[in-house]
């Protein structure tokens, strides 16, 4: 698969990402249109102080930055409904260049009365616009890598389970932090709680195998749920990949695993709801 054919990141659509993505990008172009004045921007309203540009240049960064929070919004209302490839970013950012560079034409053309030709205001601002917009995205976008990898590092050295990669060998630790056991994710199929120990069953050799750690359920779910483990029961924390069907009985709702002795486990009431939810994300 090409490059421009994955997908981004997820950290570059979330909302937080978007938000800090428009509060950066503004302020650094406020700093970048005051210290290097690429719009004549001095020469619009002949300020008499530094406070004076600094206020009319603010108002012309409000009006750009009007197209970028537009466009991020829409960014991320489509992100929830469809995969962006990186090709797909690299149109859309291209496009906010374009609408920006044109927002600016317009209003120094018209609503500032720019003597010159409009296709030289075009040029200069186009050229400015994709400095004002490409600085901070690169810069941004290091950032958020960092932080994601430096998080993922920061999971990993607690829990020993490197996020993004559910083929890896799953290592589990007693409670006094000493490694007992490892196992592959997908040969999990799911995890019981016996007084002070926990209860591993796996398939191996296309059989159901056992193995007992002595730890609690509620601190293997914490370290579990980020990488497709979901809590069905008190006693039971379920591999929610092995997860055949779902069907209601008169005792209840039961989970029914995709193994070779067919083992139903049941969910109880409190973890009903997210059992529910699961099913339907995943079904969508």
């Amino acid at each position: 698969m090409l490059i421009w054919e994955k997908k981004i990141p997820t950290y570059l659509v979330h909302k937080e990402s978007i938000v800090r993505t428009t509060i950066f990008t503004g302020l650094f172009a406020l700093a970048f249109i005051n210290f290097y004045a690429p719009f004549n921007v001095e020469k619009w309203y002949q300020p008499t102080n530094e406070f004076e540009l600094f206020f009319y240049s603010s108002l012309v960064i409000l009006v750009g930055m009007l197209v970028i929070v537009l466009s991020r919004i829409i960014m991320f209302q489509v992100s929830k409904k469809v995969e962006l490839t990186y090709l797909i970013y690299a149109i859309w950012i291209a496009a906010e260049i374009i609408s920006m560079a044109a927002v600016y034409s317009v209003f120094a053309k018209f609503a500032l009365d720019d003597r010159r030709f409009f296709y030289e205001i075009i040029e200069i601002t186009f050229k400015n616009t994709l400095l004002i917009l490409l600085l901070p995205y690169t810069v941004l976008w290091l950032y958020f890598a960092y932080r994601e990898k430096t998080k993922e590092l920061e999971e990993y050295s607690q829990t020993g389970i490197l996020k993004g990669h559910p083929d890896k060998m799953i290592p589990f630790y007693d409670e006094k932090g000493k490694l007992k056991f490892s196992v592959i994710n997908d040969d999990i199929l799911y995890i019981e709680a016996s007084d002070n120990y926990v209860s591993i069953y796996y398939v191996t050799n296309e059989k159901t195998a056992k193995y007992m750690v002595r730890n609690t359920l509620k601190n293997l779910e914490e370290k579990l749920k980020n990488i497709g483990f979901i809590r069905c029961h008190r006693s039971f924390l379920v591999n929610f990949n092995k997860v055949k069907l779902l069907k209601r009985e008169k005792d209840g709702l039961f989970i029914e695993l995709n193994a070779d002795n067919q083992i139903t486990l049941p969910v109880s009431k409190t973890y009903v709801t997210g059992i529910i939810e699961s099913f339907s994300e995943s079904s969508l």
